[in-house]
C-alpha cells in the first residue's frame, strides 16, 4: 500500500529523529497493512512530532492528514469521567453517591439488592453491569423496562469484581446530563474540549465531517467501510434529556485528531491544567489515574475512573514495575485502534490511530505501533 505522510506543524524533532520516526510508524504499517495512521509524540511538555500517513478514504485514495478526525473509540470515556470530575469539584454530586439517585430510578444488581452502586464503580468498571448486545439505551438497566434486569448483572457483589462495561459508561453519561442540566454533548465540547482550545466532539452534527477519516474493518481478504459516524439528527425530537445521551456514546463517540488528542493528553500528564487552563483540580486529575482495582486475572486492567495503568505493554523494564506504569487508555471501535498512553514519572507520552488494519497472529496492531514509535524516540 502507498503511503503519503503530511505534516501540518513544525516539530522540535531533528531531521533524522523525524525520519527515525516515520520509518518505524512506516514498518508497522507494511506489517499490518494499514490504510491510515495519525501519530503524535509528546515530550517534555509539548508535542515533538504529529503525523499522519496511508489514507483517509481508500476509495478516493485521500491522503490522511494532521487535521483529520476519527472516532477514538473508548478513549472517550476519559472525556466522560473528566466532565463528571468538574461536578464532583462543584459538590453537585460525590463518586460515592448512590446512581440511582443520580439517575431517577432504582439501579440495583438483583444478587444483591442491598447494595448501592456508585458513580465510582461505575467510572471503575467495578459496578458488576453487564453489557448488553445494544448498550445505546439504559433500557437494560431500567426496572419499569425490564423488571429486575437480571441479565445485565453479573453475580459478583458491586465492588468487588471488575468486567469492562461500556453500558455503565452509557449511564455515567446520563448522569452528568441529568445533573449538570446541559445536553451530554454540548456539555463536553463546551466544558473540556473547547476550553483547551480543540476541535472534536461527540455529536457528528456539530462537527465538519469533511474532517472526519473513514473507518474499515477488515473482513474475508478486503477492507469494508464501516459506519463509524452517523448523524443523530432524525431522532432528536424524540430525545429525552436525562435518559437519551446514550445516542452520543459517552462511552467511545469522540471525534478528534491524533494533534488534538494530544492536547487533551497533556492536560493530564500535567494533572488538570494546561496553558493557565485548570479543566479539573489535581486532586481530581490524581484521582482518576490511581487505579481502583488492582489487576487480579490476565483479562483485567489496572483500572482507576476511566484512565489504567499500563501494565507489561511497553518493551522496556524500567515501566513494568508498580509506581513506574504508564497510564492512558486504548479505543477499539467499527476497525479503528486507538492509544493515548503516558509516563508520569518521566513526562513523555504517545497518540496513535489506525482506520484501518489486518490481524497479524500473537501481535497487536496498537502494542506494536506504540513500542515502535517508543523505541524510535523515547527509549534512551
Amino acid at each position: 500500500m502507498a503511503i503519503a505522510a503530511i505534516s501540518l506543524l513544525m516539530t522540535s524533532c531533528t531531521p533524522s529523529q523525524q525520519k527515525q520516526i516515520d520509518k518505524a510508524i512506516q514498518n508497522v504499517m507494511n506489517e499490518f497493512q494499514t490504510v491510515g495512521v495519525a501519530a503524535a509524540v509528546v515530550k517534555d511538555g509539548q508535542i515533538i512530532y504529529n503525523q499522519s500517513f496511508g489514507y483517509k478514504d481508500l476509495e478516493t485514495q485521500t491522503p490522511l492528514c494532521n487535521d483529520h478526525m476519527m472516532r477514538i473509540a473508548s478513549i472517550s470515556k476519559s472525556f466522560t469521567a473528566t466532565s463528571l470530575m468538574q461536578l464532583v469539584e462543584k459538590g453537585q454530586i460525590s463518586l460515592d453517591d448512590d446512581v440511582s439517585d443520580l439517575i431517577g430510578f432504582k439501579i440495583r444488581n438483583p444478587h444483591h439488592p442491598d447494595v448501592p452502586i456508585t458513580l465510582r464503580m461505575i467510572l471503575s468498571h467495578t459496578a458488576s453491569i453487564r453489557d448488553k448486545e445494544d448498550y445505546s439505551t439504559l433500557d437494560h438497566l431500567n426496572p419499569e423496562v425490564y423488571g429486575d434486569c437480571a441479565e445485565s448483572y453479573y453475580e459478583y457483589k458491586p465492588g468487588e469484581g471488575y468486567n469492562y462495561s461500556n453500558l455503565g459508561l452509557n449511564l455515567a453519561g446520563t448522569i452528568l446530563e441529568k445533573m449538570s442540566g446541559v445536553r451530554f454533548d454540548n456539555y463536553v465540547r463546551d466544558s473540556v474540549i473547547h476550553r483547551l482550545g480543540l476541535c472534536g466532539g461527540h455529536n457528528v452534527d456539530s462537527l465538519d465531517n469533511s474532517r472526519f477519516a473513514s473507518i474499515y474493518r477488515y473482513q474475508d481478504g478486503e477492507y469494508v467501510k464501516s459506519s463509524a459516524y452517523g448523524s443523530v439528527a432524525h431522532r432528536m425530537d424524540d430525545y429525552v434529556m436525562g435518559y437519551s445521551a446514550p445516542m452520543f456514546s459517552p462511552t467511545g463517540g469522540v471525534k478528534i485528531s491524533a494533534h488534538d488528542l494530544a492536547t487533551y493528553m497533556m492536560m493530564h500528564m500535567n494533572y488538570g491544567e494546561l496553558n493557565g487552563v485548570r479543566i479539573i483540580s489535581e486532586e481530581s486529575a490524581r484521582t482518576m489515574q490511581t487505579p481502583v482495582w488492582k489487576k487480579q486475572n490476565k483479562w483485567e486492567d489496572q483500572y482507576g475512573l476511566c484512565l489504567y495503568e499500563f501494565v507489561d505493554f511497553i518493551n522496556d523494564d524500567r515501566y513494568n514495575v508498580p509506581g513506574h506504569y504508564p497510564i492512558g487508555h486504548e479505543g477499539d471501535a467499527y476497525g479503528l485502534r486507538s492509544i493515548m498512553i503516558w509516563s508520569p514519572a518521566d513526562g513523555w507520552g504517545i497518540v496513535a490511530m489506525t482506520n484501518g488494519y489486518t490481524y497479524v497472529e500473537g501481535k497487536d496492531v496498537m502494542n506494536t505501533l506504540a513500542n515502535a514509535i517508543y523505541d524510535a524516540c523515547i527509549r534512551e
